[in-house]
């Protein structure tokens, strides 16, 4: 189960800073290098718009390929290794800052390949989950970028702080129970589909919704700073592992209700 992955490479910060912070970064991340006024080589939506596309149609494409090539009872160990690989590239960009749209583009095909062998396990088990998770999950985000163009949610400091916050101890607890299940082989009563279960993931998929809010604001700022155009891929990035918690938490509380 990988939840965790996503949001650890997504959320190294445990507090904000009132600086600009990039997505995927950890906090206190100011402006070392703002590109001087009238400079074309400066963030913009449009710019971001179109990495977080590249990024999702790499992650697409590639789960599309896994989806298509790996055989039923192969999936396991893609997933497990995709999983692994996929965690390691998260936190080495997060932390690293990295900007390499090679590295960027490397960590998006390992997570598409994640979520070909996680979505093909959980179609061939409950038949039509995938298209349902894909629905919600896009909803949600349109939802929430029309609610915050809105200005309906505003992030606040104090707003950044207590989700940026929230979505940290989730992102722990969710390591510590992937750990106790690969030793344990039981599922644990956060991924057991009980009542426990339902409200865990329900709480996930609130605070990965509000964390789309966090991201946006940051773009924002990142645009009016004049950061650097290299520092959309860092939105992009931030979007996408967001984009991916939030189908996964989807695909699993669905299945929850769907139990025999």
């Amino acid at each position: 189960m990988k939840s965790s992955n996503p949001v650890l490479g997504r959320l190294s910060a445990t507090a904000y800073q009132p600086t600009y912070q990039a997505p995927g970064g950890p906090a206190g991340y100011g402006y070392p290098d703002v590109v001087p006024t009238g400079r074309r080589d400066v963030m913009s939506i449009d710019d971001v718009v179109v990495k977080t596309v590249s990024l999702l149609g790499a992650a697409v494409l590639a789960a599309a390929v896994t989806w298509a090539l790996v055989p039923v009872q192969s999936i396991g160990p893609v997933w497990i290794g995709s999983m692994l690989v996929g965690l390691v590239l998260g936190l080495v960009i997060s932390f690293a800052q990295i900007t390499n749209p090679v590295m960027l583009f490397g960590y998006a095909v390992v997570e598409g390949v994640f979520l070909g062998a996680v979505s093909k396990a959980y179609e061939t088990r409950w038949n039509g989950i995938v298209m349902l998770a894909v629905i919600a999950t896009l909803s949600v985000f349109f939802v929430m970028a029309a609610l915050y163009r809105a200005r309906i949610i505003r992030a606040s400091a104090k707003f950044t702080r207590i989700v940026v916050g929230a979505a940290a101890g989730l992102a722990v607890v969710m390591l510590v129970n992937v750990v106790i299940t690969m030793f344990t082989g039981s599922a644990g009563p956060l991924r057991d589909g009980g009542p426990f279960a339902i409200l865990f993931s329900l709480a996930c998929i609130v605070v990965a919704a509000l964390m789309f809010v966090v991201t946006f604001n940051q773009i924002e700022e990142g645009i009016a700073a004049g950061l650097p155009r290299k520092h959309g891929w860092l939105a992009a990035f931030g979007i996408l592992v967001e984009l991916v918690w939030l189908y996964l938490e989807f695909l699993r509380l669905i299945s929850y209700f769907q139990e025999d």
